[in-house]
């Protein structure tokens, strides 16, 4: 931790100037301009995100969503922008959580303004016809809060159970969240495509924003997926476990945002596991069991990969999951890819990411991870909220 403290302590023209994180470090660079203080009066953005990752002898799935929804309502209160959920199947990494629009619609009548936003739906398991009417219907009842993360897939076991070849992944991926813009931004839309085809149709309802809601790419550590969501115009989720080599890939993204003629830099969403208290120390022992237990459970479900699974569509990922296998709470914390401690060591540790990664707009924070009690994580939540949000925002 102390490089990522480092870091922070270092940096200080800007804040002195602007009293901010800088956020556009990168997209200033690219522009070849000079530091620019007023592109960083920009907001920093913080949400939760909920990522079920415990079996049900651990904690049933009925109070595991009982608490979930408790923290939505908490977070609502204390001006949190978004949350956020996953798609994943069967297994205790994400399994919990097959729909993240059943939750949304859920978490919507628990709220009156945060963003609620699919972290993300998989178009390799889920018809975009279906899918683009539950997008509608759940712009509708949220009144246009609703923000559509998509993302690829990548854990072999959920391919082979729903019988799609690791191979078309791209390629499903691209098709599906294309034939989802179309059916939201236009009516009588007719396609035919590799894997699906349909005559003209209208998709009922419409959605509530306009032309739709905002989209999201999740990408993990394959550059082309950063270039990709760039291109379309699209904002980009990602996991801060990379360190340092996820400059590069935002650096990439901004890119090729900037080369598609679309505005602005773009915006970058990535996530972290959170834990805050007043003792510091106190914090990173609370944190640490079930941030490993997580760790443990990411590669267990991503095990296909050790096992012989092999991919043109993802290039070098059973070297990507055995280094996963060797990380931990501390290795994490120390590639600043979780926030824990107290609040003025939580403000460094973002600040620092920030310097790292040449800026980002949007942190989504897991904050019930694992077996992490609930009243441990809804202190953590309030404190947070309390003493460190006003501070990430500059409110």
């Amino acid at each position: 931790m102390s490089k990522i403290l480092s870091v922070a302590a270092e940096r200080g023209q800007h804040s002195s100037v602007t009293g901010r994180v800088c956020c556009y470090d990168s997209y200033c660079r690219l522009e070849l301009r000079p530091c620019q203080p007023l592109l960083c009066l920009a907001l920093v953005e913080v949400g939760i995100n909920f990522f079920p990752d415990v079996r049900p002898e651990e904690k049933p799935a009925d109070v595991y969503f009982d608490e979930c929804l408790k923290l939505t309502a908490q977070a609502d209160e204390l001006g949190f922008d978004h949350i956020r959920i996953v798609e994943h199947y069967f297994e205790r990494y994400g399994g919990y959580s097959p729909n993240p629009i059943t939750f949304l619609s859920a978490a919507s009548q628990r709220s009156r303004r945060l963003k609620l936003i699919t972290g993300a739906v998989l178009p390799a398991f889920n018809h975009p016809l279906k899918l683009a009417g539950e997008i509608g219907m759940l712009d509708a009842i949220s009144k246009g809060r609703m923000e559509v993360g998509f993302a690829r897939a990548f854990l072999p076991h959920e391919f082979g159970r729903f019988g799609v070849a690791l191979d078309e992944s791209r390629a499903r991926f691209q098709e599906g969240i294309e034939i989802v813009r179309e059916l939201l931004e236009k009516e009588q839309v007719s396609y035919k495509g590799r894997f699906h085809s349909f005559p003209p149709t209208t998709s009922l309802p419409r959605p509530t924003q306009k032309p739709r809601p905002p989209f999201w790419v999740a990408a993990l550590a394959t550059e082309e997926s950063f270039v990709y969501a760039g291109q379309q115009g699209h904002n980009i989720m990602a996991i801060p476990m990379l360190g340092a080599k996820m400059r590069p890939l935002i650096a990439a993204y901004r890119a090729a945002h900037r080369a598609a003629g679309h505005p602005g830099p773009g915006r970058v969403m990535l996530a972290y596991h959170m834990f805050c208290a007043e003792d510091g120390e106190k914090a990173r022992n609370l944190a640490r069991g079930p941030v490993n237990h997580y760790l443990k459970s990411l590669v267990e479900a991503a095990s296909g990969w050790l096992q012989g699974a092999s991919s043109n569509d993802y290039p070098g990922y059973d070297k990507l999951i055995a280094a996963l296998e060797r990380e931990t709470f501390d290795t994490v914390l120390q590639a600043g890819g979780a926030w824990a401690g107290t609040p003025d060591e939580i403000v460094a540790q973002a600040a620092a990411y920030q310097e790292l990664v040449g800026g980002f707009e949007v942190a989504s924070l897991q904050v019930n991870f694992a077996t992490l009690p609930f009243a441990d994580a809804e202190r953590s939540v309030g404190l947070f909220g309390r003493e460190v949000l006003p501070r990430l925002r500059r409110l």
